[in-house]
C-alpha cells in the first residue's frame, strides 16, 4: 500500500510539473505574440547582403572541426553530402557551428522543428519523462501514447480533416459515429508503410466482401497502388516504391510491383489508374520534397470521387505540410469533407526532433486491424508520446496560431514581390502556403546555388525537386527573422543575376 501511493504521489506530481511546463510555455507564447505584425514592405530588393559573410575554405577551420569532418568520413556511411562545417548548439531559429558561425535556419531541420532549436518546455518534458519511465515496447500500456492519440483525434474533429469539417460535428453525424484511430510509429517513413500494409489489407478484406472470396486468398487482384509523379514518401522498399522519383528508385529496383504513377493535377488521369483493382493512393496535398507544389481543391474532390466508386482507400501523406506548417492543422483541414482521405500520416514536427511518426485512420478503415497485424517495438513510447503531447499542445494553442498564420502572411507578401523583381530568373508563382513554400527558377541549376550562396551569408535554405528553393522555417519564427531570410535571399538572386 506504501509503494502504491507512493507511485501515486509520484504520478500526480509529474502531472502538475507537465501542466506547469505547459502553463509557462503558453504565458511566454502569449507575451512574444501579443502585437500584431504592421509593416511597410521594401519597395526594391535589399543590398545588405551581396556579398558573403562566411568563408567555409579548408584554411578557416579549427583542427576540432577537421577531426570531427575526419572522422564522420572514417566511419559514417558516405550517403549524405553535408557542408564542411559543424554544428554545435541552437536556440530558438538559430544554430551555431563550432567554430562560431551563426545561421538562420529556415530549413528547420527539414521542416521538423516547429518550436525551433534546444527549446526550454521540450528540454524539461524531455528530462523528466526519460527519468521517469523511458521506454516500455508495445507490450503494455503506457500514460503517453492514449494521451496524444486522444489529443490528434479531438484536435481533428475541432479543426477539422479525416472526414470531419472545421468546427467539429454533431453526434447524429456520419463522421462522429465513425471515430479514428491512431498507430505510433518511429518515423514518417514508417507512418507510410503502416498506411499502405493497412491499406491492403483493407483492399483484400472488400474484394472478399465482394466476390464471396477468402482474404488471404493469394489470387486477389486488389492489391495495386497509385502514386503521383515528385513525390517523396521515403526511402524504405515500399515507401520507396511510391516515392517516384528516379535518382531514389534506379539503385534498387526492382521494387514493389503494382504500381501506377499519376501526375498531380491531372484530371485525365484518374480514371485509367485507379479501378477496382487499386487497393490504395497515397498523395501529398502540398508536395514537399518535390517542389512545395500543391494539389487543388477540385483534383483532390475528384481523387476522392474515384476512390469511393472503386473502393480504394485515400491516403493524405501529411508528414511535411500537415501540423500547422500549412497555416491549419491539416493542410486539407479547411477543405470541404468530400476532398478529405481516409488516412492521413504525419511526423516531423510532432516531437519537435524527437523521433516519432503516427498514422491517422477512420475507424472504418481501422476496423481491419487486429492484434498481431501490425506492430513496432519502439513505436509511441512514453518519452516520445509525452513530448508530442506537449509540443502539439503548444502548437494548437489559439495565440501561437494567430502568430504563425500573420507571420506566414508577412512572409509571403515578401515572396510573391521575387518574381517581379528576378523575372529573369524565377518562375512567376511562388508556391505552397503558410510556412512551407517554394520558389520555382527557370534554370535548374540555381536552387542548388542560392541554397549555397545562402549559407555564406547565414541563411539556412534547402532545395526542392528539380527546380526550386523551399523555406520551411520553425513555426515561430519572428518578423526580424523573417526580414533576415529575405533580406538574405534578396541578396543572392541579385548575386546570381549579376553573375
Amino acid at each position: 500500500m506504501h509503494s502504491t501511493a507512493c507511485l501515486a504521489r509520484m504520478s500526480n506530481s509529474l502531472l502538475v510539473t507537465r501542466l506547469q511546463i505547459f502553463a509557462r510555455g503558453s504565458r511566454a507564447v502569449s507575451r512574444r505574440y501579443a502585437s500584431n505584425v504592421v509593416s511597410e514592405l521594401p519597395t526594391s530588393p535589399s543590398t545588405r547582403y551581396l556579398k558573403p559573410i562566411y568563408d567555409f575554405s579548408a584554411h578557416t577551420q579549427s583542427s576540432a572541426t577537421k577531426n570531427t569532418i575526419a572522422l564522420g568520413d572514417e566511419y559514417l556511411l558516405p550517403v549524405y553530402a553535408r557542408p564542411p562545417f559543424v554544428l554545435s548548439h541552437g536556440r530558438g531559429s538559430w544554430v551555431w557551428d563550432a567554430d562560431g558561425r551563426k545561421f538562420l535556419d529556415f530549413s528547420a531541420g527539414i521542416a521538423v522543428n516547429a518550436l525551433g532549436h534546444a527549446d526550454p518546455g521540450v528540454s524539461e518534458v524531455l528530462q523528466q519523462q526519460s527519468s521517469t519511465l523511458l521506454h516500455t515496447s508495445n507490450v503494455y500500456y503506457n500514460e503517453w501514447a492514449p494521451k496524444l492519440a486522444e489529443l490528434l483525434v479531438t484536435l481533428t474533429v475541432k479543426e477539422g480533416g479525416l472526414g470531419y469539417a472545421v468546427g467539429g460535428t454533431s453526434p447524429s453525424s456520419s463522421a462522429a459515429k465513425q471515430g479514428a484511430k491512431v498507430f505510433f510509429s518511429n518515423s514518417g517513413t514508417e507512418a507510410n508503410e503502416g498506411a499502405l500494409k493497412i491499406a491492403r489489407k483493407v483492399g483484400k478484406d472488400r474484394w472478399a466482401a465482394a466476390t464471396g472470396g477468402k482474404a488471404d486468398d493469394p489470387s486477389c487482384p486488389k492489391t495495386r497502388i497509385v502514386c503521383f509523379e515528385n513525390s517523396f514518401h521515403g526511402r524504405s522498399m515500399g515507401a520507396l516504391s511510391v516515392t517516384s522519383t528516379e535518382k531514389y528508385q534506379i539503385p534498387f529496383r526492382p521494387l514493389i510491383p503494382g504500381v501506377s504513377v499519376g501526375k498531380l493535377n491531372d484530371m485525365e488521369c484518374l480514371h485509367r489508374l485507379i479501378n477496382d483493382d487499386t487497393c490504395a493512393v497515397i498523395v501529398e496535398p502540398i508536395q514537399g520534397e518535390g517542389g512545395a507544389t500543391a494539389a487543388t481543391e477540385e483534383w483532390l474532390r475528384a481523387l476522392r470521387k474515384r476512390c469511393d466508386a472503386t473502393g480504394t482507400v485515400m491516403i493524405f501523406d501529411e508528414i511535411q505540410c500537415g501540423l500547422y506548417r500549412s497555416g491549419n492543422l491539416w493542410a486539407h483541414s479547411t477543405l470541404p469533407i468530400d476532398c478529405h482521405p481516409d488516412i492521413i500520416t504525419m511526423a516531423k514536427p510532432l516531437a519537435n526532433g524527437y523521433p516519432i511518426g503516427a498514422v491517422l485512420l477512420r475507424d472504418t478503415i481501422a476496423s481491419t486491424m487486429t492484434p498481431g497485424t501490425h506492430g513496432t517495438t519502439f513505436g509511441g513510447s512514453p518519452t516520445a508520446c509525452a513530448v508530442g503531447h506537449h509540443v502539439l499542445n503548444r502548437l494548437s494553442d489559439r495565440v501561437f496560431v494567430t502568430h504563425m498564420r500573420e507571420m506566414s502572411v508577412y512572409l509571403n507578401s515578401r515572396l510573391e514581390v521575387l518574381p517581379k523583381w528576378f523575372s529573369a530568373i524565377l518562375q512567376p508563382h511562388v508556391r505552397g502556403r503558410g510556412f512551407i513554400r517554394g520558389l520555382g527558377f527557370k534554370d535548374v541549376s540555381h536552387p542548388g546555388e542560392v541554397v549555397q550562396l545562402a549559407r555564406e551569408r547565414g541563411v539556412f535554405l534547402l532545395t526542392a525537386g528539380k527546380d526550386a528553393v523551399r523555406l520551411v522555417p520553425s513555426l515561430n519564427v519572428n518578423k526580424e527573422e523573417v526580414d533576415t531570410a529575405m533580406d538574405v535571399l534578396e541578396g543572392c538572386l541579385s548575386s546570381l543575376r549579376s553573375s
